[in-house]
């Protein structure tokens, strides 16, 4: 058995990407650190109340409530506990485009099945499962002979667990002349405030891994980011004369240059 599988995905602009999935270690060092932090945000919250029942005894806050009410009390701070478990996941995951603070230090991230970055209904889907995968060790079973090392809640919502390929320490894209001189007019006509951090990193990636690329591959893929970028930044599209490398290039030199200046 190979220590990393190695999945190939198609996706909707019928250009190939390898992923290397997360692997069963990487994925209980990442859930590790998320219930460390999951944990002791739920103790914090849990001190308020618990003074409060230490300045007024129990029977002074609960003298009035029967059996049938302290149930429902049970019921509602069970539910809420739980409200709080999926939705650190859920929102972590949304916002971070498929990474918790566990996950980011694990260097992996959550992809839909086309490759896709996933939304808050899979984040959901994921969330609402990871109970019996965790606790009844379902989740690993499936991870540990699964061909793409899915739990229940990834068959659920049509996700896989990936790897962040990281380039070689010290590792910057080559730059061409074109993209050099194509940053000068950049700088003066964009905002770049407008970009974020994880978009700039996804520049820096096609740049770094490009000449892996299948040739028709890295010419759609290279077209595709370059609108991206147009659509983020607001700008028309691309009226100079440079392949789309060479934008992506230059969006790369001018990213770097206004926000080492800022």
């Amino acid at each position: 058995m190979d220590l990393f599988k190695v999945i190939r995905i198609e996706t909707p602009e019928s250009t190939e990407l390898e992923f290397i999935l997360a692997g069963i270690g990487n994925r209980v060092y990442a859930l590790i650190i998320d219930y460390i932090i999951l944990n002791l945000s739920l103790l914090a919250l849990l001190i308020v109340p618990s003074f409060l029942l230490y300045f007024f005894s129990l029977e002074t806050v609960f003298s009035g409530f029967d059996d049938g009410q302290y149930q429902w009390v049970i019921a509602i701070v069970a539910l809420i506990l739980y409200g709080l478990y999926v939705g650190y996941f859920v929102g972590f995951e949304t916002l971070w485009q498929g990474q918790t603070p566990g996950k980011r230090r694990a260097k992996i991230r959550v992809i839909r099945d086309n490759a896709q970055p996933i939304g808050l209904f899979q984040a959901t889907l994921r969330a609402l499962l990871r109970p019996v995968d965790d606790i009844l060790f379902v989740g690993f079973l499936f991870i540990l002979f699964g061909k793409r090392e899915k739990r229940l809640g990834d068959w659920l919502a049509s996700t896989l667990v990936v790897q962040l390929e990281q380039a070689p320490e010290g590792e910057n894209p080559q730059i061409s002349e074109q993209a050099s001189s194509l940053m000068t007019q950049l700088l003066s006509e964009v905002d770049f405030s407008k970009m974020l951090p994880d978009d700039f990193a996804i520049i820096k990636e096609y740049l770094q891994r490009r000449s892996r690329l299948a040739k028709p591959a890295r010419a759609k893929l290279s077209i595709q980011l370059a609108q991206n970028v147009q659509d983020t930044l607001g700008m028309e599209p691309r009226p100079w004369e440079v392949t789309a490398d060479v934008f992506l290039e230059a969006i790369y030199l001018s990213y770097q240059r206004q926000f080492r200046s800022s």
